[in-house]
């Protein structure tokens, strides 16, 4: 479970193609602090089990199926991800319940300064408006964001220069994809909704 609170942006080192699966290989500071193997990392929203590490990075084995749901398919080295390590309990509690499991790509219409901040435009999957609420949460390549506006799939969100600084989203550009996670509880009323109706 995270926050989509992003700790750092590391930077991709690696990833290739490893036995059955791909191994990604992210260099990493603050995220290293207290690393045990085994440990859930979300790198772009996308919860990641770390298999190895040193004092300069972090790697994690990635399924093909992986790949086939997230913006992975278009890492190269030199990538900046956002990572964060999982929630601890006795820790704050900032952002929204995010679970690691993205639900899809987006892609980044409209990426603008409007004022001090900047306007991010992002139209998702085929149906994903249903997932949508003004004001609700979403992640954004892990990134925890407001919605500001929903018009059918696609959604915008403000971005504080805060978040331009510390996360991935200042290096997106319009055609970009992106990660994206659903809002939980929507997603839960979402079912059961479909399934009354059923």
């Amino acid at each position: 479970m995270f926050t989509g609170i992003v700790e750092e942006a590391g930077s991709v080192e690696s990833l290739e193609r490893a036995g059955p699966s791909w191994r990604l290989r992210v260099r990493a500071a603050r995220t290293l602090e207290g690393i045990v193997s085994g440990d859930s990392i979300a790198v772009n929203g996308c919860c990641l089990t770390a298999v190895a590490f040193d004092g300069a990075g972090i790697a994690f084995d990635v399924l093909e199926e992986t790949r086939r749901l997230t913006n992975f398919s278009s890492l190269a080295p030199g990538a900046p991800v956002n990572l964060e390590r999982s929630l601890r309990l006795d820790g704050r509690f900032g952002g929204h319940f995010v679970t690691g499991h993205v639900d899809g790509r987006g892609v980044v219409e409209t990426f603008e300064q409007r004022g001090a901040d900047h306007w991010l435009l992002v139209r998702g999957p085929a149906g994903c408006g249903r997932s949508l609420v003004l004001k609700g949460s979403v992640a954004v390549d892990g990134v925890s964001l407001t919605v500001a506006g929903v018009e059918g799939d696609a959604f915008a969100a403000w971005i504080i220069p805060h978040t331009m600084a510390a996360t991935n989203l200042g290096t997106r550009r319009a055609g970009d994809a992106v990660n994206l996670e659903f809002d939980m509880l929507g997603k839960y009323v979402e079912k059961l909704l479909h399934t009354q109706r059923s």
